[in-house]
């Protein structure tokens, strides 16, 4: 393979972005309707680069004022009826995110599963399914998906607080220990 200069990798990556981000409309407002009531508590999850986009979702949860977790750590609850697993995976195959998927129905919580295959066990295991069309990438490890879930989420939460007020309770509630 080539050598490929900074600004023909930026525009491949955006292209890639952008090509992955037509989702089916009907997913993208279920996921921001389950997201939608501020009570209820969420958990994220996946593995490798996805458990890294599960974390920062987990972080804007919680900055929009949800009891928010990242599944695996030390301060996690279990998860129960009424709660909401939110859960990564572009395959809809990983073992241990779709045995997460059904442990979690099993207790009764919502289950939203982020995946590219929407026939996948995760996807069946999920009363939410949000698709990301990622297909194939140039970039390495296929980072189109998880690029594109985490672009997906920043809009569904800024969808659910575009207002300078909700702007600024989130703020407040940033991170001040640094």
């Amino acid at each position: 393979m080539s050598a490929v200069s900074p600004l023909n990798a930026l525009q491949i990556v955006a292209s890639e972005i952008t090509c992955s981000l037509t989702v089916d409309r009907h997913d993208l407002e279920g996921a921001r309707a389950a997201l939608a009531a501020p009570t209820q508590r969420w958990f994220t999850t996946g593995q490798g680069r996805s458990g890294l986009v599960a974390a920062m979702v987990a972080m804007r949860l919680m900055h929009l004022g949800h009891d928010a977790h990242l599944v695996g750590e030390a301060t996690a609850p279990s998860v129960r009826a009424g709660d909401g697993l939110i859960l990564f995976s572009r395959s809809g195959t990983t073992p241990i995110t779709v045995a997460q998927a059904q442990t979690a129905s099993a207790e009764g919580a919502t289950v939203m599963a982020v995946t590219e295959n929407a026939d996948s066990p995760l996807a069946g295991a999920a009363k939410v399914v949000l698709r990301v069309p990622a297909g194939p990438s140039q970039q390495f490890g296929g980072s189109r998906f998880e690029q594109a879930a985490l672009v997906l989420f920043d809009g569904i939460m800024f969808s659910l607080a575009p207002s300078p007020e909700s702007q600024r309770t989130m703020q407040y509630r940033h991170d001040n220990l640094h």
